[in-house]
């Protein structure tokens, strides 16, 4: 497994370029809503010479106003006093999940990614303690849990698929886009913007 030294020096390097397709470039200009989510990366391993990375992910209560019952990054739209993505980051991983700003180590970002619900969105990469006593906010967010770097970074247990209507329906056009799906990972799945988030992070570490 990549040591820490190398864990950094790989995620630090500038962020991946954005895509510059007329597809792409039409998404970001109606997403207009700036947020960032962190990706959580910590060491499992009690040996801190054999590293084991994994992601933190968050699984998002039935009560939320988007995504509801995902699994996600913490993470959230960006406030007009937040001091950048990163801030806005460290603010909503305090909020959902009461990891400490002080506790993480950022260590960079990748490209924004637009969503379907109007968001235009900053991954920021941070090193966290483990184990961490975490704080849920009963109303955001059901649990924590980690998946390791190796497992996702496998290729057979991430598939795309086609969802939407691929024919229009009445009153409606027809709308297919291509997801990212996990395999079900201890009972949870990675799908989804988290999930294409997690690929680009996979992606970036590789080179």
């Amino acid at each position: 497994m990549i040591s820490r030294q190398e864990l950094i020096f790989r995620l630090s390097s500038p962020m991946l370029e954005e895509d510059s397709s007329p597809v792409a470039l039409d998404k970001r200009r109606y997403a207009t809503t700036p947020a960032s989510v962190l990706i959580p990366i910590l060491n499992a391993s009690e040996d801190p010479t054999l590293p084991d990375w994994h992601l933190l992910f968050t699984h998002r209560t039935d009560q939320v106003a988007d995504h509801k019952s995902q699994v996600s990054f913490p993470g959230g739209r960006a406030d007009p006093h937040d001091n950048g993505p990163e801030a806005t980051a460290l603010r909503e991983a305090y909020e959902e999940i009461g990891l400490k700003p002080q506790n993480v180590q950022v260590i960079g970002k990748l490209a924004q990614l637009p969503t379907i619900t109007r968001y235009l969105v900053t991954p920021v990469i941070g090193l966290i303690p483990w184990p961490y006593e975490f704080i849920l906010q009963p109303k955001e967010v059901s649990q924590v849990f980690t998946i390791p770097l190796g497992w996702l970074a496998d290729p057979g247990n991430h598939t795309v698929r086609q969802i939407g209507n691929a024919t229009p329906a009445e009153g409606k056009a027809a709308f297919l886009r291509e997801v990212i799906f996990f395999k079900a990972y201890q009972g949870e799945t990675l799908w989804g913007v988290s999930a294409e988030i997690t690929v680009r992070l996979i992606q970036k570490l590789s080179g």
